[in-house]
């Protein structure tokens, strides 16, 4: 099983203690679990989880999996170490073997966002809350979704998902950040950069807006990425992101 190189450092670069617990709380951050098991995305997606997701050396199933076969995979998956250079862990065949209905399986890659992270650029940033963001809400739902907003799934000023950090360029919306999964004690960032606005920088500017957002300041912030996602990767590596670790999700056959 073979996937791209990531553009971002593969070793890890904090002690492997506080990696795996920095995983297991993205973990909690990213899903809605139910006596430690997979039960949905956490909101605002609340959408259905995968059957396993693979983390720092442990592993959390649907809440379908009955507990006998989850303490099969968890063994299988203790010795893996969380700054593992290799993306696909030695043990993630034999977890496929033990799994009903598994589909593919897609590696990712886990980063800290750091509070106040700091982008070149001077792009023109608007953040929920304020008073230029209520004004483009209310010009939303007056007008409608703009086309290019539309396309990407944007289809209601409720789909932009608060606390969010937007880059306007000529009064479109370039690229967003917003908060995809939020938790107790941490945020998952999601990020979009609009075809047009590729490969400019906005990208960078617009987490580092997102990651000084005051609503999420008490909250340990998140940036993860596919392992295929290239572009991603080297906005992580621009931002000079700290690498956590490599995860693993399967989803459903």
């Amino acid at each position: 099983m073979t996937d791209p190189q990531p553009t971002a450092p593969q070793r890890a670069v904090m002690p492997a203690h506080a990696a795996r617990r920095l995983l297991e709380l993205e973990a909690e951050t990213r899903f809605t679990l139910k006596d430690g098991r997979i039960a949905s995305e956490a909101p605002p997606d609340n959408a259905p989880g995968p059957l396993l997701y693979m983390a720092g050396g442990r592993i959390w199933v649907d809440e379908t999996v009955a507990p006998p076969l989850l303490d099969q995979l968890s063994r299988l998956a203790r010795h893996e170490t969380p700054g593992s250079e290799a993306l696909s862990p030695a043990s993630l065949d034999r977890c496929l073997a033990l799994l009903p209905r598994a589909g593919t399986p897609s590696g990712g890659l886990s980063y800290l966002l750091p509070h106040g992270t700091q982008a070149p650029g001077a792009a023109r940033m608007i953040a929920s809350g304020s008073a230029e963001a209520e004004n483009l809400e209310a010009r939303f739902e007056r007008e409608g979704m703009p086309r290019h907003l539309l396309d990407l799934n944007f289809r209601q000023v409720a789909d932009l998902w608060p606390p969010y950090c937007l880059v306007v360029e000529d009064g479109d919306v370039a690229a967003l950040a917003f908060t995809a999964r939020r938790g107790s004690r941490g945020a998952e960032l999601g990020l979009v950069t609009l075809p047009a606005f590729r490969g400019r920088g906005l990208a960078g500017q617009a987490v580092a807006g997102w990651s000084a957002l005051p609503e999420l300041r008490e909250l340990t912030l998140f940036y993860s990425t596919a392992a295929t996602n290239l572009a991603s990767q080297r906005v992580a590596a621009k931002l000079g992101l700290p690498f956590i670790g490599s995860t693993w999700e399967v989803a459903r056959a």
